[in-house]
């Protein structure tokens, strides 16, 4: 287990921390640390606060990612999904959250928004290379398997 340290902010302090849900769940749940209800638009776009800064270890990163729940039944979803928190960033942890369904949504404090996950980073370094090996794809793409 790897252990993470966190700082809770004044407008997030009686919020609970991001936990798992289930014993095998891979990501934790972050709670809105929002003071007022907050209002999402259809199509609209808004960055909320969870009330946390977190100091990730050097070697990870934490992923932020949509609750499959929300997405399904209410068409929300994290932008520049799955996003990234760095290692050496210290400020607050924000969600990018948007609204795609036809109807207004409401997150209220201490809503679960979205989920966190520590990943592995390996660092690379590249190797300029006149052309590079051939492999059964080669250079296919988009749809290259069919529809």
């Amino acid at each position: 287990m790897t252990r993470v340290l966190v700082e809770r902010l004044p407008h997030g302090v009686d919020l609970p921390l991001p936990a798992y849900q289930t014993a095998g769940a891979a990501a934790l749940d972050l709670h809105a640390a929002v003071v007022d209800d907050v209002v999402l638009a259809p199509g609209q776009t808004r960055l909320l606060p969870t009330g946390l800064k977190v100091a990730i270890p050097d070697g990870f990163e934490l992923q932020i990612r949509p609750r499959s729940g929300l997405a399904l039944k209410h068409n929300l979803a994290v932008l520049n999904s799955p996003g990234t928190i760095d290692s050496d960033y210290r400020g607050e942890v924000q969600i990018i959250l948007s609204n795609f369904g036809a109807e207004a949504f409401t997150v209220t404090r201490g809503m679960r928004i979205c989920q966190a996950l520590l990943a592995h980073v390996e660092r690379l370094e590249w190797d300029v290379v006149e052309s590079l090996p051939q492999s059964a794809r080669g250079a296919g793409g988009f749809g290259h398997t069919g529809a």
